[in-house]
């Protein structure tokens, strides 16, 4: 949904990009800085749920981790880095990072009880599931980009509302869990009716030899 506003934003970090250039950095290297930010920010939240403190770390962590993200495609592009195993890396590191912040909530906030447990993995799951589905459509030639509720900046957002709301409210990042887990999910199931409908129409104008 944010697809746009996400290429905007790219376009605002063409000076950052030449920054990181200069210094020496790949698109990879930041890619794999992106995944220990996101891991820093997992320990966070772990921490965060007997030291509400922590949460604003985790919040910068989490906060760094999609700038470097956001940030290694466009100094890829503008600097004609772009290669099939840096895509295949990102994409790779991007499912680990998702991983990695969903179960240092889990393990901070949502142990105590089996319903956000429950919830909490089933967001943990549909998070993946997304992007598992994005890329065998796309293997298959279906461009899935901007298809459904909840690509991977709509969940970051909701998850960064969610630890500030936290601070105040200390059931948001529960809450944010049930909610994520309810959109990821609808959005693998939009992406599987999308692609149906496009893979039924790509066989059908395909000629029979």
């Amino acid at each position: 949904m944010l697809t746009k506003l996400k290429e905007r934003i790219q376009l605002l970090l063409v000076g950052e990009a030449k920054l990181f250039h200069r210094a020496g950095l790949t698109p990879n290297h930041l890619t794999v800085l992106g995944l220990l930010f996101a891991y820093l920010s997992a320990i966070m939240y772990w921490v965060s749920g007997f030291n509400q403190s922590a949460l604003i770390a985790a919040l910068v962590f989490l906060l760094i981790s999609g700038f470097l993200d956001a940030l290694d495609g466009v100094l890829a592009r503008l600097f004609g880095e772009v290669t099939v195993f840096g895509g295949f890396l990102d994409s790779l590191l991007d499912r680990y990072a998702d991983a990695f912040v969903f179960l240092g909530i889990i393990l901070g906030w949502l142990l105590t009880n089996p319903f956000w447990i429950f919830w909490g993995f089933t967001a943990m799951v549909g998070s993946l599931l997304v992007s598992y589905s994005r890329a065998r459509a796309e293997a298959a030639g279906i461009k899935m980009e901007s298809v459904g509720l909840a690509e991977r900046a709509e969940r970051m957002i909701i998850l960064v509302v969610a630890t500030l709301l936290n601070i105040v409210w200390a059931d948001a990042l529960r809450w944010s869990m049930l909610l994520l887990a309810i959109l990821t999910n609808l959005t693998v199931l939009q992406r599987a009716a999308y692609f149906r409908k496009n893979s039924r129409k790509k066989e059908t104008a395909t000629p029979i030899v």
